[in-house]
Order: structure tokens, then C-alpha cells, then sequence
């Protein structure tokens, strides 16, 4: 069921409006179970909306579809009232009074028969969390509440305890082994993403609790600091008592295969540690030249943002296995240990995203390194073939691999820098670029030149046809002190053809 789900969000991106429906319309047609709730939400949402959610984030994770009947009938949502529902959904659910903790959440809107509806899809949270202050569970098609009955509250925080290795609680652990200049950083990450995030105004004490890094083990009564609060925020010597065994290896390895050119061993908390791996990659890494929506992007960034984000939040850290970020010739490919939940070659186009540290991924979500969840596999497969032209792989196993292609890149690269004088030699035979450089015979703006040869695009023309003009010497810049000044002409070179 969840792989339908996954197949709309990532049709909606990639194109096909017709797959989309038949997707959703299965979805629908599966009926509700332990993994699906229909609401009917016409013109406002549903008071009981939000203990399914929480019954989702306690069980297993599922799909929430408002705008259905029980039944399955589609009776849509009135369309004036689908900005307000919208609204209310993404306060409420970071509102610590109706959920707690707060957990953010996606919701989005699709069309079927000219029906609106609104579909959530939620994970599992590593966390346990109350509705109105009652713990609810998910059983069949129902949300029960639990709160009063201590034997399955008590199994819940086990079960997630056991399996979320980030849980861990350190009850000697003080706000003293964190890192106050990194919190002060963190709150004001978030806050350029949104002006107006709570995290803003917090202590620093309400600010980790807030991000769910302090917890209570309702077990062994033990309560503090976690080891994502540690991995994220701490001292580097506190994180190495913790887990001496956590490192990141960044390998440079094009010239010296036996040993390695350049070398990072990151032994730091993961916000530092991405940074480290992004200046890694921007000192060996070529980037591309590409225009998204008439404005220039870093491919590589793109890439490589969530191929890091990958290894830094999705890996299992109770492993001895170190991650590895390594770049070579024809390839860049990393492994990080891996909690499993499937084995082999990732399809973009028909896969579940499963977070392996929900609390670590909420936390890079809110400081803007993450984008939703499952948008990263999809990021890689889209860029790769504008970066290279080749076919990234995700492997999923114990280990999880990710390989990134190089081969084409500097195929390419190669190619132009071999060709570029004969390019030139052949542009400057073409009869528009001959017309440009007489036209140029009296001192031209980059517009009126632009506008002359009939090209559009500015970085195209700066990149493509000035800059090869002004290097090869047949034309000058009139005020060549002031490359960049807005009174900027171009003149012809005496005796250039």
C-alpha cells in the first residue's frame, strides 16, 4: 500500500497526471486498514483528524486521505475551504498543546473527477506521541487509546526505544557537554527558513526538548539528553565517549589508488561534519553548468547535498562500520551501516522512504538540509543525468551504497577543453558572429549586443559567446578596471577579423 502512495508522490514531480489518479484511485479502492484512513473533511477538518495522526506516528506510519467517506466514496473537498483546512492542519500540528511532540507534516492536494482531496503521508516517529495529552495506538482500521493501560504504553516506548538507536538516553549527560555556540547557530538556521519558527524565542533548554532530543524512558525511569541530542550538539570528546567507534571518511582517490591523494577523517557532530563533506566535495568536484527555471543552479550541490545528508542521518550508529565518502576517477560512491527494511537496487519510481533516525531528519529538515522525506532519492536520480549523463544506484542492504557516475562528466569536460580552440575557430566563421564584431566597431552594451544577435539568455551570451570573445582578444571592455560596472561597454580589437 505504501508503495502506491510513493508511486503518486513521485509521478506528481516527474509528469503523468493519468498514472497519478489510477494511483490514488487504488489507494482508495484498498479500503482502510492499519496503514490507511479515509476522513470525510468537506469543509473543515475532522476533530478525530489528529489521533490518527498520532496513532500513525505511534504505529507503523500510514496515509491519511481526507475528502472520502469510510466507504471509499470521493465526495471532495469544497474548494473554497481547502487554503483554510491547509492552514489549520499545519498549526495545529505544530501546536505542542494538540500534538506533543510536534511533528511536522506535508500535506498535499490532487484532483480526481474534479474532486479535490488532500493526502498526508505520515512515517513513523521514533518518538511517542500524545494527542490532546491521550496516547493513541493503531489496530485494523481503528485508533485506540491507550494511555491508561501501562502495559502497552509501556511496550510502545520499548519497542521504539530498542529500535531507533537515536533514543539511547545518557542520564549523566548536561546541557554542560553540549555545544552552546552551535545551538545559537542551529536557532538561527532555522530561523532563516521560517522568520518566525518557535525555536526563535526558546531557551536553550527548551529548545532540545522541543526537537525531541531529551526524553524519558518510561521503563527504567531514566531520563536525559539522547544520542541524537549528542550526535547533533555535542562536544566532539563527549560524542567519541559516547561512541568511539563514529567517524566519517572522506577519500580522495584518483592518482594514489593504493592510499589516497586527499584525506578527511570527520570525527565531529553531524552539523559540522556536513559541512566538511560539502567543502570536500566543492574542493574535488567539478560543477555544471544548468539552468532551472531560467536561473542557474549547482547540480553538484544538488547531488551531493542528499547523498551526505544520507550518510550523516540514515545510518545505523550502534555499528563499528564507519561511513565512507569517496571520490574517484570515473565515480563517487559512499556506504554507511544500515538498519535494512529491503534488499537491492532502489527504483525512484516505486519505492517507500522509511526514516532511519526520524528526530536527526526533523532536525536537518527545520535547519533547511533535508527537504520531505524521499525527496532526496529522487533529487539524485534527476540531477545525475544532467551532471554526467549516467545512472546513479541506491543499494539497500546492512550496508547501505550509493554510486554517482563521473565518467561522462569528465568525458565531457575533457572534449571541451581538447576542442575549445577549434570551436572558436568555427564560431568566429559564422556569419552572426562576424556581423556581432562589426557591429561592435563602436562601444556596445551586453543588451544592445544581445538584442543584435537575437539570444535571449544572459548567461547563455556571457558565457558561451562574450567571454570566448573577450579571451581570444577580438573584443575589450571599454572600462576594463570595472569589469562588473553598469556603464560596461564592449569595443572591437583593431585588427581582429
Amino acid at each position: 500500500m505504501k508503495n502506491l502512495v510513493y508511486n503518486v508522490m513521485y509521478s506528481c514531480i516527474c509528469g503523468g497526471a493519468s498514472f497519478v489518479i489510477l494511483n490514488i484511485e487504488k489507494i482508495i479502492r484498498g479500503s482502510e486498514g492499519i496503514t490507511t484512513e479515509f476522513k470525510e473533511c468537506k469543509n473543515k477538518l475532522n476533530r478525530d483528524v489528529y489521533e490518527s495522526v498520532c496513532a500513525f506516528l505511534n504505529r507503523q506510519g500510514g496515509n491519511l486521505l481526507l475528502g472520502i467517506k469510510d466507504n471509499g466514496d470521493i465526495t471532495g473537498i469544497d474548494k473554497a475551504c481547502i487554503s483554510q483546512i491547509k492552514k489549520d492542519f499545519i498549526t495545529s500540528m505544530n501546536n505542542n498543546n494538540k500534538i506533543a511532540p510536534v511533528f511536522y507534516l506535508t500535506i498535499n492536494e490532487y484532483e480526481i473527477d474534479g474532486k479535490k482531496i488532500l493526502y498526508v503521508n505520515i512515517p513513523e516517529s521514533s518518538q511517542v506521541h500524545r494527542c490532546n495529552g491521550k496516547i493513541f495506538d493503531r489496530n485494523e482500521d481503528g485508533d485506540i487509546d491507550i494511555t491508561r493501560n501501562t502495559l502497552l504504553v509501556s511496550e510502545m516506548y520499548i519497542r521504539k526505544q530498542t529500535f531507533f538507536t537515536e533514543n539511547r538516553i545518557y542520564p549523566y549527560a548536561t546541557m554542560d557537554d553540549l555545544r552552546l555556540d552551535l545551538i545559537a547557530r542551529v536557532r538561527k538556521m532555522a530561523s532563516t527558513q521560517k522568520p518566525d519558527h518557535p525555536w526563535k524565542i526558546m531557551t536553550d533548554e527548551e529548545l532540545v526538548k522541543s526537537a525531541g532530543l531529551y526524553k524519558k524512558d518510561y521503563q527504567s525511569q531514566n531520563e536525559g539528553l539522547t544520542l541524537a541530542a549528542i550526535l547533533l550538539l555535542g562536544k566532539d570528546d563527549v560524542i567519541m565517549s559516547v561512541i568511539p567507534q563514529y567517524r566519517t571518511d572522506a577519500i580522495l582517490r584518483r592518482e594514489n589508488l593504493d592510499r589516497y591523494d586527499d584525506r578527511d577523517d570527520i570525527r565531529t557532530n553531524l552539523i559540522e561534519s556536513y559541512d566538511r563533506l560539502m567543502a570536500f566535495v566543492a574542493k574535488h568536484l567539478n560543477d555544471t553548468f544548468y539552468l532551472e527555471k531560467d536561473q542557474r543552479i549547482s547540480i553538484r550541490d544538488k547531488i551531493f547535498r542528499e547523498v551526505i545528508s544520507n550518510i550523516l542521518i540514515h545510518r545505523e550508529f550502534s555499528s563499528a562500520f564507519p561511513a565512507k565518502f569517496i571520490v574517484e576517477k570515473d565515480r563517487v560512491w559512499t556506504e554507511n551501516s544500515n538498519r535494512s527494511h529491503g534488499i537491492g537496487t532502489i527504483d525512484p519510481r516505486n519505492f517507500s522512504p522509511y526514516p532511519k533516525n526520524p528526530v536527526i531528519a526533523k532536525f536537518f529538515k527545520e535547519i533547511g538540509r533535508v527537504d520531505e522525506l524521499g525527496s532526496g532519492v529522487r533529487n539524485i536520480y534527476k540531477y545525475s543525468k544532467f551532471y554526467s549523463g549516467g545512472t546513479p544506484e541506491l543499494i539497500e542492504d546492512d550496508i547501505f551504497k550509493i554510486v554517482i557516475p563521473l565518467t561522462m562528466q569528465d568525458t565531457m569536460q575533457d572534449t571541451m577543453q581538447d576542442t575549445m580552440q577549434d570551436t572558436m575557430q568555427d564560431t568566429m566563421q559564422d556569419n552572426r558572429f562576424k556581423k556581432l564584431i562589426y557591429y561592435c566597431n563602436e562601444p556596445r552594451t551586453r543588451n544592445d549586443m544581445q538584442e543584435f544577435i537575437g539570444i535571449t539568455n544572459r548567461e547563455y551570451f556571457r558565457k558561451n559567446i562574450l567571454n570566448p570573445l573577450l579571451e581570444q582578444g577580438v573584443l575589450k571592455p571599454t572600462i576594463p578596471e570595472k569589469p562588473t560596472s553598469r556603464n560596461q561597454k564592449y569595443l572591437k580589437v583593431e585588427n581582429s577579423k
